[in-house]
């Protein structure tokens, strides 16, 4: 979910990306939101402010537009057999109406994107993120059989509500969402309209992700609103809840550079699929599971008040680079600067010191354990 910048300063000699609206581009608008080009959308940055809409959704519930998240309908026959043989998660054994997160790799173990694959019934149904999607489709469709087919959903909205009274609020207009446990999905009717809705997110917190008609979007968006509990919340609150979560963005903490052992991402290569490989990139993926990657993402805490940002650099007590800061921010719950980054492997012991430097500037700081706030999953009846 990272920005890609298809402008040049001359704006000569390379194509410009068109940025797209979403289908709630004037409900943002009446609604105060700041709109930015992310990913090639106009996006909500903030509303309020950053600082409220971050401990609204830590304390209330806070609705996000994320429709420019791909969602994909992935169908043909041993569906789940083929995507095997691109993403390392384990999908044969995943139940009906279940959600797992993995990722697409290349062949090289680097990371395309990470995403979230859900059975449903004989289809597989994928969101992917908003900048990658379209190579995302394109290395499905050239390496998936041709029994598979790849349905890009252009025409649904993708909303999120996160927040310990998302379920409380959501269930009102929904009702049976409330029995949904953590990583579990179903169909149901919300505010009038068929709608796709699994307990899950990208916050930390409890709730859930809604895939609805673009058309009812705006409906939905206010139904939900009207009550008291929810607000709409932007990007910026969005990335710091991520970032408090210790969850990686790509393009960011994950790319092609990266391997899901070097992310510290191997809970999502089950015992299996370790012993079988057959996924891109299984020889190095396992050889860094048995013998430990070079480095290792980690959290920080930092000295100070003063955030250090993506492309500080890590060094030891000599002052050599040992890694690199790759996001950072102020933590609105904990009231002081933390970072996520790349460290070498003999250094990622929680409790390590370590300096950062950022514009010449040194900052003490040390490793930590991600996350750096506890996650509120609701795990009822249902194992993710």
């Amino acid at each position: 979910m990272h920005q890609e910048d298809h402008d040049s300063p001359s704006g000569q000699g390379i194509e410009v990306q068109e940025i797209r609206t979403l289908a709630l581009d004037n409900w943002h608008r009446s609604k105060g939101a700041r709109m930015v080009p992310f990913a090639g959308y106009e996006m909500p940055v903030q509303y309020e402010g950053i600082m409220a809409e971050h401990a609204w959704a830590r304390g209330n519930a806070g609705l996000f537009d994320v429709s420019h998240m791909g969602q994909l309908l992935v169908h043909g026959s041993d569906v789940d057999a083929a995507l095997e043989a691109l993403l390392p998660g384990d999908l044969r054994g995943l139940a009906d109406m279940k959600l797992r997160y993995s990722m697409l790799l290349d062949d090289n173990g680097g990371i395309i994107d990470d995403l979230m694959a859900t059975r449903r019934g004989e289809d597989f149904y994928l969101v992917v993120n908003g900048a990658t999607k379209d190579g995302d489709i394109a290395v499905l469709e050239s390496s998936l059989p041709r029994t598979i087919v790849v349905d890009h959903m252009k025409q649904q909205a993708l909303l999120a509500l996160q927040g310990p009274k998302a379920a409380e609020a959501l269930e009102r207009i929904a009702p049976g969402v409330s029995d949904l446990g953590f990583m579990q999905g179903g169909a149901f009717r919300l505010a009038g309209h068929p709608a796709w809705i699994s307990r899950s997110g990208y916050t930390g917190e409890d709730g859930f992700e809604m895939s609805i008609p673009s058309t009812a979007a705006e409906t939905v968006a206010e139904s939900l609103v009207a009550d008291y509990a929810v607000k709409p919340v932007g990007l910026g609150a969005r990335d710091s809840l991520r970032l408090e979560a210790g969850l990686p963005l790509y393009g960011h903490d994950i790319d092609r550079s990266t391997t899901p052992v070097m992310a510290g991402l191997t809970f999502a290569i089950n015992k299996r699929r370790r012993s079988e490989g057959g996924f891109p990139g299984a020889q190095r993926i396992l050889a860094e599971l048995d013998d430990g990657p070079p480095q290792r993402r980690v959290g920080f805490d930092i000295d100070g008040r003063q955030p250090v940002r993506e492309g500080a650099l890590v060094l030891d007590g000599e002052g050599n680079e040992v890694g690199r800061i790759t996001s950072g921010g102020f933590s609105p719950t904990l009231q002081r600067p933390i970072a996520m980054g790349f460290v070498a492997t003999p250094l990622a012991e929680v409790g390590t010191a370590l300096k950062l430097e950022q514009r010449g500037k040194l900052f003490e700081a040390r490793v930590a354990a991600l996350p750096f706030v506890p996650h509120n999953y609701h795990r009822k009846g249902a194992a993710a």
